[in-house]
């Protein structure tokens, strides 16, 4: 669910602000309201602070349009945009997908700096035509034309969560050929630079410089986000290892085709133990899924005379992957056809296990030396969904996009 409070839309993209950009705004109008007051006694008190205001209210703008520059390029791409949303750190567009290629990511990840830059020179286009410094827009245009400048070349520092940190990406995807190096190298410079911002701010802190705190606390801002792209690579590079034979199990039981409906309603529906997952076989050979929910559509007098065949899907006709099938194909199907679970075949066309939602997060998290419960697993299976924030169906669709198989 979005966050925050819904402020409009542009180019039918819709616009949040986060509760702590409010903050924000105070941060920037009080400071610029006092510093212009002090500059220029001329203007006022009540002016001084309203220049400070809409100061304010034009960053809000400019960090608007840098987003917006990511976004209209990926639109262009065919890319989805969900929302644009500014935080206490800027803002950040919810762009669906990855860029098919690295031409095309670098393309996206460009376009805000870009767009900030433009403004820039824009804005000291304008202060450089009005002469007079003391001049409110002179003053105001300068002051953004500088806060675009540093805005701009911030986010040029090569390292995830940063643009730079996608452009760093872009160019090691183009140079190994893997999406997945090149978000590595992007979250570990990421990381590194994050550190030495933390140890840069508490140095100043130390100096007795305040402005210190805010630079550690973008270190610590940065580190944690680029440590959540290269926990997010490696599950998507881990889904591609695994294959539907890592991850199946036989809870699933072969029953005669020829038998009654009486006989397998006494023998395995009444049994307590029963397996869930029941499939029919004669003569040596799979005949298919047993339906046993279409039991009701069959009269109750017939059940002794007809056979089990009656309720039987043949293997063709249901949804089936194949054992060296990647684990990220079976939860592409699990979750574009809505199944509970998937039957697994072998080489030969036989029935070699099935897989459910359960069974997936098992195998993923055993792979990856995750440690969960095995009550977590029974109400995953039991309940046919993944855990909150857990969402493999679009973790997996990423990574079979990053996958070198399709490139």
């Amino acid at each position: 669910m979005q966050s925050g409070w819904r402020v409009g839309s542009l180019f039918g993209i819709p616009f949040f602000i986060d509760p702590s950009w409010v903050g924000v705004l105070f941060l920037i109008a009080i400071p610029a309201g006092l510093r212009w007051q002090q500059s220029f006694p001329q203007w006022g008190t009540a002016f001084a602070y309203g220049m400070g205001v809409v100061m304010a209210l034009l960053l809000f703008s400019s960090v608007v349009l840098h987003e917006l520059g990511h976004s209209l390029v990926a639109r262009a791409q065919g890319i989805k945009v969900n929302s644009i949303t500014l935080f206490l750190f800027g803002g950040i567009a919810a762009i669906e997908q990855e860029s098919k290629t690295p031409g095309k990511a670098f393309q996206v990840a460009i376009a805000g700096p870009a767009v900030s830059l433009c403004l820039a020179a824009l804005l000291g286009t304008i202060a450089y035509a009005i002469p007079s410094s003391t001049n409110a827009v002179n003053v105001l245009a300068t002051d953004l034309a500088w806060t675009n400048l540093i805005l701009a070349l911030f986010n040029l520092i090569p390292g995830l969560p940063l643009d730079g940190g996608q452009v760093l990406k872009a160019a090691v995807w183009k140079f190994t050929g893997s999406r997945f190096k090149g978000i590595h190298w992007a979250a570990r410079t990421g990381k590194v630079l994050g550190w030495l911002a933390i140890l840069w701010g508490t140095f100043s802190l130390v100096r007795g410089d305040y402005s210190g705190l805010w630079i550690a606390f973008l270190g610590w801002f940065g580190i944690r986000n680029a440590t959540s792209y290269d926990r997010m690579t490696d599950l998507q590079e881990t889904l591609l290892q695994i294959t539907a034979s890592d991850a199946m199990t036989r809870d699933f039981r072969v029953v005669d085709a020829d038998m009654t409906l009486r006989q397998f309603t006494d023998t395995y529906l009444l049994d307590t133990a029963r397996a869930m997952v029941y499939f029919a076989a004669s003569n040596g050979r799979y005949r298919g899924l047993v339906n046993a929910a279409d039991l009701h559509t069959i009269e109750r007098s017939e059940w002794e005379t007809q056979p089990l065949s009656r309720l039987v899907q043949p293997l063709t006709d249901i949804p089936t992957v194949e054992e060296a099938s990647p684990l990220v194909q079976v939860i592409q199907v699990l979750e574009s056809q809505q199944l509970k679970r998937i039957t697994v075949l072998s080489p030969a066309g036989a029935v070699a296990g099935v897989i459910d939602r359960g069974d997936v997060v098992r195998a993923l998290t055993q792979k990856m030396k995750i440690p969960i419960s095995e009550v977590l697993i029974k109400q995953i299976k039991e309940e046919g969904i993944y855990p909150p924030g857990f969402q493999l169906g679009a973790i997996a669709q990423a990574a079979a996009e990053a996958s070198p198989a399709n490139k």
